[in-house]
């Protein structure tokens, strides 16, 4: 009989709260944990969710009652916790971004391989509608060949969480690339290999992005690049932190094939086809945002102020989108009624990862896809260093089919 899961969530703070009632209900979990550096914030944890605590993170490696590390801690510890649970024999689901070296992302794949220990990068945007329908308009072939692809993650400084941390304040944008990276590579199934980037300074005085002001020696508060894809086509993603832009902060405003088109603004998704084989060059157009857009979303599109409210975020949490109907179904019946987030994403994610490390498989969000989502902002970094020299992405290679 297969062993189930007891997760230890590692970190304590905003985004870690939405996903252990998610845990705690999965059938595969028999039991969870939570802990924090901060006392205060693990004891707010448990009594929110009748958990119970662990003093520290070395304690949770060591327990071999625990068999998986759930890690929400800060972004640039990422890539060490990760190592040190894989290292003690736990699976790791991990929030975004993997790492903050190639290095990092490389022993993490290594450990993977090595132990068979299922890993997942709980990447939000992977299950954004927008993506979805890509992926599915791709492959029923709807562009044709790609071409050229778009995407992007709008958040201005002030209005994240980690902005108000000095520590992360001035981390370069491209540093946490995956919401990005996840939705274009995912949508045309491909991988970088070459990148070149320019980065935008901040205009507004803020001391956190100069290179003296934080750890990373960043100057940039916006961060541009451009991929070459092992396709053959080529994308441009953007990282932004200093734009006055609201809601959707996540999302493919553009990908172009051979054959047909994809286009979004605000609550508009447009598919474009060619049709070659009239007399007359024609474009078939379909208006398809009743499918991709939140089902609440759609609900209130009459409203005189629809735009303003969905510019603001108002249906971009909880609702599902007519688009998740068949990953709907595949949820397990105890999820009903509990909290979503980020586009309905959440169940998605944490049902990927339970499923995974019960059965012994990796998920579709695995190490290798992880790598190829982080490693290309990372050396996008360096490439805005030296002025926008193009710069070589190392692959790690296909995660396993399971």
């Amino acid at each position: 009989m297969q062993k189930k899961l007891t997760v230890a969530v590692i970190g304590c703070g905003a985004f870690g709260k939405k996903f252990v009632n998610l845990f705690k209900h999965h059938p595969n979990v028999e039991k969870v944990y939570v802990c924090d550096l901060i006392e205060e914030k693990a004891k707010a944890y448990a009594e929110m969710f009748d958990v119970e605590i662990l003093p520290s993170f070395e304690e949770a490696l060591a327990r071999e009652d625990i068999n998986c590390i759930a890690n929400f801690t800060q972004r640039h510890l990422h890539g060490d916790i990760s190592i040190r649970s894989l290292k003690s024999g736990k699976h790791v689901y991990s929030a975004v971004p993997m790492a903050s070296t190639v290095e990092e992302c490389r022993e993490i794949v290594e450990l993977v391989e090595k132990t068979g220990l299922t890993y997942m990068i709980g990447e939000t945007c992977y299950y954004y509608p927008c993506a979805m329908f890509c992926r599915e308009a791709y492959k029923d072939g709807k562009f044709g060949e790609f071409s050229y692809g778009a995407a992007q993650y709008y958040h201005h400084i002030n209005s994240i969480s980690y902005g108000k941390r000095r520590d992360e304040r001035g981390m370069p944008p491209l540093f946490y690339p995956t919401h990005s990276t996840a939705m274009i590579l995912s949508a045309v199934d491909s991988y970088a290999t070459k990148v070149v980037c320019f980065g935008c300074k901040d205009r507004e005085g803020d001391a956190a992005f100069t290179s003296e002001g934080n750890e990373w020696g960043n100057e940039h508060i916006n961060q541009y690049v451009m991929m070459e894809l092992a396709n053959g086509g080529t994308a441009r993603v953007t990282e932004a932190r200093g734009f006055g832009y609201g809601r959707p902060s996540s999302f493919i405003s553009g990908l172009y094939g051979t054959k047909g088109s994809y286009e979004f603004s605000n609550a508009q998704h447009i598919l474009h086809e060619m049709d070659f084989e009239s007399k007359k060059e024609h474009v078939w157009l379909k208006d398809v945002s009743d499918y991709v857009n939140p089902e609440d979303m759609t609900a209130n599109k009459d409203d005189p102020n629809f735009k303003e409210r969905v510019a603001n975020g108002e249906w971009q949490w909880s609702s599902f989108a007519p688009i998740h109907q068949k990953e709907r179904e595949r949820l397990p019946k105890s999820f009903e009624g509990l909290e979503n987030g980020h586009m309905a994403s959440h169940q998605f994610l944490i049902d990927d990862f339970c499923t995974a490390a019960f059965d012994g498989k990796q998920p579709i969000l695995n190490a290798w896809f992880a790598a190829r989502c982080n490693i290309p902002g990372l050396i996008a970094i360096e490439s805005a260093k030296l002025g926008g020299v193009p710069l070589d992405v190392p692959d790690l290679g296909d995660g396993p089919k399971n």
